[in-house]
């Protein structure tokens, strides 16, 4: 995006790593008037997280309508749909009105450029001025997998997607954000499931065998309000050497669900929270 480097994103923060980055966006919505206007730039796909401006942007309403309800969140997006998105634009209304907006890419939500002098944002159609602007930009693999050549020109590292094995070096395997690996997201979840998949087909291959045939899977939760979550799982299976979605495994959070239903969605997302970090990192 033309004008958006690292020295920039210390007063337009992307706040898509946890630290000083979000941090100075805290401090921004803290700080702002009652009837600011808050604009959230989503990325094109793929990226880290597809669910994660849209849960921002309830995270944000959610502080808003308690402190400063004059004020808005603006989605502006370079695509066209995005996960959850029916859950998530039922939520939305539900919780916070019309506090939250959304501009798809066909209609203006493509950001060009941005003015960080006058904060203001350059799109395909109109500019938009805001009070604090979080920019999330196009993502890439990331640069330790840049550096060890396993990136293509692309920006991601195409792999083996039975075993995670590199298709651009032999014997090096890539899981997680940074690979390409059939349909699933780009998600913690995904990456936990991988590194077991690629673990067995590296002890097969070690032990002289043919590395077992592949099951992913992948669960998402989302937190619309404090007691209102919505999900999305899937299970993954290898069809033609690419990964691809299991027919009738997994699904959505049913549309019009009751408000107890929601109230334990968000209980078990925090209950999966505490799961997943176990897992991955005990």
């Amino acid at each position: 995006i033309e004008g958006y480097d690292a020295k920039v994103a210390e007063r337009i923060p992307h706040a898509w790593k946890a630290g000083p980055q979000t941090l100075t966006l805290r401090k921004q919505l803290k700080s702002m008037r009652d009837g600011g206007v808050v604009y959230i730039v989503a990325p094109p796909n793929p990226f880290r997280c597809p669910p994660g401006p849209y849960e921002r942007a309830a995270q944000m309403a959610h502080y808003l309508k308690q402190n400063k309800p004059k004020s808005k969140v603006i989605i502006l997006d370079a695509k066209d749909k995005f996960s959850k998105q029916k859950l998530f634009v039922n939520g939305w209304e539900r919780f916070y009105g019309n506090m939250i907006e959304w501009v798809s890419g066909a209609e203006g939500g493509i950001v060009e450029a941005v003015d960080a002098k006058n904060m203001e944002l350059v799109a395909t159609v109109e500019n938009f001025k805001g009070d604090v602007i979080n920019l999330i930009p196009p993502q890439k693999a990331a640069p330790i997998a840049v550096a060890a050549g396993v990136a293509d020109q692309g920006g991601w590292c195409p792999v083996n997607q039975k075993t995670f094995e590199s298709t651009l070096h032999k014997d090096v395997h890539v899981i997680g954000d940074s690979c390409i690996a059939g349909a699933m997201p780009k998600s913690g979840y995904a990456a936990n499931s991988q590194g077991k998949v690629c673990a067995a087909a590296i002890v097969a291959e070690v032990n002289g065998l043919v590395a077992p045939e592949p099951s992913d899977v992948n669960t998402c939760y989302s937190i619309i309000a404090p007691n209102s979550g919505i999900s999305v799982a899937a299970v993954y299976g290898l069809v033609d050497g690419k990964i691809g979605a299991v027919e009738g495994a997994g699904g959505l959070s049913p549309g019009e669900a009751s408000a107890r239903y929601r109230a334990k969605e968000a209980d078990n997302a925090r209950s999966w929270i505490k799961n997943i970090m176990a897992d991955t990192f005990a």
